[in-house]
Order: C-alpha cells, then structure tokens, then sequence
C-alpha cells in the first residue's frame, strides 16, 4: 500500500508524539519536528522497528524563522510531497493577569503557537500548491474560543490560530488543499506542567475529580480529521471531556 507522507511539528510529547504512534501504524511516512533531539531520535527507532513507516526527523526551534526554513528546505525533494500538515507545536506559559505576567512567557508563546504555525505553513502550502493537494490541520484550543482570567495572551494566540486558520481555508480553496481547526479542552499532557515551570502537584491538580482528554483521544480525532473523503472538509472541531462545558466550567467529584 502506497503511504502518503504527513509533517507534524511537537512531536516529542503529548499529541503530536500519539499522533505519530497512530498515523505511522495507518499508512503514513511521518517527518517529525521537535526541540529535543533525544526524544525525536527514541521515537523515530519506536516507529521504525514497530511499524513499516518511513520516519525523517528534524530537530530545530520553531520559533526561528531561519531555523524552520533550514530544516524544511533540508528535505530530500520526495519528502515534499506533504499530505498532510500538523500545526501541533505549542504552550502555555504562566498564569498570571496582564499587569503581573511576564513578558517572556508572551513571546514564547506568541512565537511558538502563532509564528512557528506560520513560519510552518508558509513553506509547506507552497509544496501543496504546486501539486494542488494537501491537508493542514490547525491544533487550536477551548481557549481559541473563550477567553478566561490570567489566560490572557495564551486564549489571544489559540484564537489567532482560529483566525488564521479560516482565512488559509479560503486562500487554499481554488488549489483542492483542506485546512481544519481542532480544539480540544482539557488534555493530560506536558501541557500544565510546562505552564507552571515543572510544579508537578500544581499541574496535577488541574485534572483533579474528572477524567481530562488523553492525548490519544486527541490523536484518534486527527486520524478522523484526516481520513475523510476527498469531498469532505471537517473545518472546525471542538472536542471536550465529558465533564467540562467550557473553557472554566468543569464538573469534579468530591
């Protein structure tokens, strides 16, 4: 069976890592991107003796533009024929209200989630217009949707995906390319332990008396996202555990 190939950026962990795991063992050649080269290198060796996947790792910082540009125009010219698009890489970082954060935490993560997309998706599009195919898929978030206290700049990015996303959707239509948004609530992931610099019980508490998404939850709905037919674009997905209603409103058992 032929595989089509897929780029998904934060591969190491979380989401980008699960969804790695399922789309190798589902017919795709997967060139993966992330920071940390030991963990990039410890999954790439997982796919290949696990699955008959072709994998090509990239370890660079998306948050520099001439690093994404490096690493991607690095690619042998057969690994450009990219299906399908990831835009996975991101964070929160602090919690804090807009008088209090701090400035570096705003740049990390407007650099990471709205930058890298971009720096991203600016040469992977022009792969996809020319052999006018390709699917991109946005990792949004419940905060690309509503804002909350102390979430200020995090929610402003996530909802900059969702902008961005939409206007990618019509620019790319005259080429057949898709471009979905996935938001998903809470996740069990790095994810808090990044936003509170590695306070294990502080992140722990945040999925305390409920049962949050698991990343492979989220990877199955990528999957899905993915495998529709060519006529059929799922544009923009919320997915949320059972327990939570919004972005603040979440059922936990005493």
């Amino acid at each position: 069976m032929n595989h089509k190939i897929a780029l998904i950026t934060g591969a190491t962990a979380g989401i980008g890592y699960e969804t790695a795991l399922l789309l190798a063992k589902n017919n795709y050649d997967l060139i993966l991107t992330g920071r940390r080269k030991e963990r990039l290198d410890d999954l790439q060796n997982k796919l290949i003796s696990t699955t008959e996947s072709k994998i090509i790792t990239l370890n660079f910082d998306i948050r520099i533009k001439t690093e994404t540009e490096k690493a991607l125009n690095s690619l042998p010219e057969e690994w450009k024929a990219v299906d399908l698009l990831v835009n996975n890489a991101g964070l929160a970082a602090g919690l804090a209200p807009i008088n209090s954060a701090d400035v570096e935490d705003w740049e990390n993560m407007i650099d990471t989630n709205v930058k890298g997309l971009l720096y991203t998706s600016r040469i992977v599009t022009s792969w996809m217009i020319e052999r006018k195919s390709g699917h991109i898929i946005n990792i949004s978030s419940i905060a690309g949707r509503e804002s909350y206290p102390n979430g200020s700049v995090y929610c402003g990015t996530k909802h900059a995906v969702s902008a961005i996303s939409k206007a990618m959707r019509i620019e790319l239509l005259p080429y057949g390319i898709k471009v979905s948004t996935l938001s998903p609530g809470a996740v069990e992931t790095e994810f808090s332990l990044v936003r509170f610099r590695g306070d294990q019980e502080k992140a722990d508490q945040v999925y305390t008396g409920f049962t949050p998404l698991s990343a492979k939850d989220v990877a199955e709905t990528i999957l899905f996202i993915a495998t529709r037919p060519t006529h059929v674009n799922i544009d923009d997905l919320l997915i949320m555990p059972t327990n939570q209603g919004s972005a603040r409103d979440i059922f936990r058992k005493q």
